[in-house]
């Protein structure tokens, strides 16, 4: 099969020829038929992610069809070659004692396409214990817009209506309006709540401003910028770029007992950044994480999404396809070089 390929981490990576993946005894192989191009596939290739062993295919959010089932696979699971499916960028291992208790996303020995074994910026992938894991797509989404919610979108979900409770009457801050941001952006817009976006890229802006969000200039100052904006500091903000001055933009954000969440990743030497924690204490105020989404969580998103409630099709700035997947990653280095909205590879 083909398959994107680095070699190092922060080297080049090259379109190879490698071997299709063997199929586990419970799991599956997916033909993919489109992937997205994550900001959490860059930190990996820079080697962010202490999981990865070299050479690498990277790659987590997918859509496709089942081109093999594995061998202990039972005929009760429903599943059968050519079915149309996604796969959380979580795969549960549905036996330790977080799976247990329904909390899949934060499995004790989770496997991660893209991460802890070749992922989807290939031909096939890999989707361990496939009862659990997979996820069958309705008739009506498409695979790039099936792709478009593996990571970003689906983490955005559970982000705004799980992790951070969102309330009607409550006014919603996010920082970061790439993929998972501008997700973000339209999930609170559709709850019919005041949504604030807060970036650096006049690009970025501007599509958060298409979405129904309030632009505020990011930087030094943006915390202020959101607290005047909104008379007094938002109930629910969420950093979805991932640094130590967007984190702390979010929580400064916050009106008394507001709540931030987490979701942009926060590696490397950023892993430890500080927080106001002199706020936290005077404004009772949340500091939440959120790690993805579930399999079991996912019908409720993909029936939004089925209605039209969301569109997150109109989140995806461009397809490419595989070939100009090496180019496309290396971009996300240079400032501006990613584009605004998603990015999904078509195969």
């Amino acid at each position: 099969m083909r398959a994107v390929m680095y070699r190092g981490f922060g080297e080049e990576p090259e379109l190879v020829d490698v071997d299709r993946p063997a199929c586990p005894p419970r799991g599956a192989v997916v033909r993919v038929r489109a992937t997205g191009l994550c900001r959490s596939d860059w930190h990996g290739w820079m080697g962010h992610d202490g999981g990865i062993a070299l050479p690498h295919v990277p790659g987590h959010e997918f859509a496709g069809e089942i081109a093999e089932l594995g061998s202990e696979v039972t005929d009760a699971a429903g599943w059968a070659v050519g079915d149309r499916v996604t796969a959380p960028f979580i795969c549960a291992c549905g036996r330790c004692a977080e799976c247990l208790a329904g909390n899949e996303q934060v499995c004790d020995a989770q496997r991660q396409p893209g991460f802890t074994h070749w992922g989807s910026f290939a031909e096939y992938v890999v989707v361990d214990e496939a009862e659990l894991n997979l996820i069958r797509l309705p008739d009506s989404l498409g695979f790039v817009e099936a792709a478009s919610l593996g990571c970003r979108f689906a983490t955005a979900y559970r982000a705004i209506i799980s992790r951070g409770r969102l309330h009607p009457g409550e006014q919603v801050a996010v920082h970061g309006c790439g993929g998972v941001g501008l997700s973000a952006i339209m999930i609170a817009v559709a709850a019919g709540v005041p949504v604030y976006g807060v970036d650096v890229s006049d690009a970025a802006l501007a599509a958060a401003a298409e979405l129904g969000a309030t632009p505020i200039r990011g930087g030094e100052g943006a915390a202020d910028r959101v607290r005047e904006a909104s008379g007094g500091g938002v109930d629910l903000s969420v950093d979805a770029f991932g640094s130590p001055e967007t984190s702390f933009a979010s929580v400064r954000s916050l009106r008394k007992r507001g709540r931030h969440v987490q979701i942009g990743l926060m590696l490397a030497g950023d892993a430890t950044a500080a927080m106001p924690m002199d706020a936290v204490i005077d404004g009772e105020l949340e500091i939440l994480g959120s790690h993805g989404m579930a399999a079991h969580e996912y019908p409720d998103m993909l029936g939004a999404v089925a209605s039209e409630a969301f569109r997150p099709i109109e989140l995806v700035g461009r397809t490419i396809s595989l070939e100009a997947v090496p180019e496309a990653l290396a971009a996300m280095s240079r400032a501006g070089g990613a584009g605004s909205g998603m990015t999904v590879v078509e195969l």
